[in-house]
């Protein structure tokens, strides 16, 4: 395919993918959110944190109730009672996405936390991070990061750790610093090697910054730890498509809008093969007379 007939597709990958290069792709920002509250959740789940019954259930249904449980928990709530309490308060306010009160609850949790119990500390840091980014603030992130990373390693909790640094490199992408971003990246991949999004993100990385055959690798091992992930198909297809690979990038999309024809990233696969147009047929055998 000639460069002409690809710069409509690049063209349009760059409003798909956020416009400016620096931003990652949408639907990898919202599974990283999605991983974010799966987190909470887990660290909801864990003893050391005291009950509050129904609080967590009730953030899906009810997120408004939630909170206002939450708030009259922490009133009375001491010491390590508020963990919990903050922790179920910032997961409600995320909900209704009140950014900035949901950075403020995880942050009280986080300090309410024993000073020993660096994984909790190190989980609401990240979700106050979390919460921090939503709102356009990586440098808040960032600023908030650091103590998660530092707690992370001293819990030598290596998913916890790939999880922190994952999250430091999304900032670091926000303020245009790439090269710390893949440092960052990098760190998380030797810390949680099995972590499929580290080099799905890798990947995404190394392929804005133009370093095509590292793409390639990368996202190679993201298919190979998550073969089902369509943002893993869409990105391999972008990837395979910039290498001039059309027909690989086809194959790819396709694999896509097959395996999760309802989601965002099949719905990306459709637009960019309407753009490619239907494959070339294949040339007929020549046979001997």
């Amino acid at each position: 395919m000639s460069l002409m007939l690809i710069a409509p597709l690049l063209l349009a990958q760059s409003s798909i993918f956020g416009g400016p290069v620096s931003q990652l792709p949408p639907e990898i920002i919202q599974k990283k959110e999605d991983e974010a509250n799966k987190r909470a959740l887990q660290t909801a789940e864990r003893p050391s944190a005291p009950a509050q019954v129904g609080c967590t259930q009730a953030v899906d249904s009810d997120p408004a109730g939630a909170a206002r449980f939450a708030r009259e928990a922490l009133a009375k709530a001491v010491g390590a009672e508020r963990v919990r309490a903050g922790l179920c308060l910032g997961l409600a306010l995320s909900a209704t996405e009140q950014w900035d009160e949901a950075q403020a609850a995880f942050i009280d949790a986080r300090n309410s936390a024993a000073e020993d119990d660096k994984a909790t500390r190190a989980r609401l840091g990240d979700m106050a991070a979390n919460a921090a980014l939503a709102q356009g603030k990586p440098e808040a992130a960032l600023s908030i990061l650091g103590p998660a990373a530092a707690d992370a390693q001293a819990a030598q909790d290596q998913t916890l750790v790939a999880a922190v640094a994952i999250d430091r490199a999304r900032a670091q992408v926000a303020q245009k610093q790439d090269l710390l971003a893949s440092q960052a990246l990098a760190e998380a991949r030797a810390a949680d090697p099995a972590n499929a999004q580290a080099w799905l993100l890798s990947a995404t990385l190394s392929r804005r910054m133009n370093h095509l055959d590292i793409a390639a690798q990368q996202i190679a091992q993201a298919a190979q730890l998550a073969p089902q992930d369509p943002e893993v198909g869409l990105e391999a297809g972008v990837i395979a498509m910039l290498a001039g690979r059309e027909e690989p990038a086809r194959r790819s999309w396709q694999s896509v809008v097959a395996l999760a024809p309802e989601s965002a990233a099949a719905t990306t696969a459709r637009g960019y093969l309407a753009q490619l147009g239907p494959a070339a047929p294949a040339a007929a055998k020549e046979t001997t007379p």
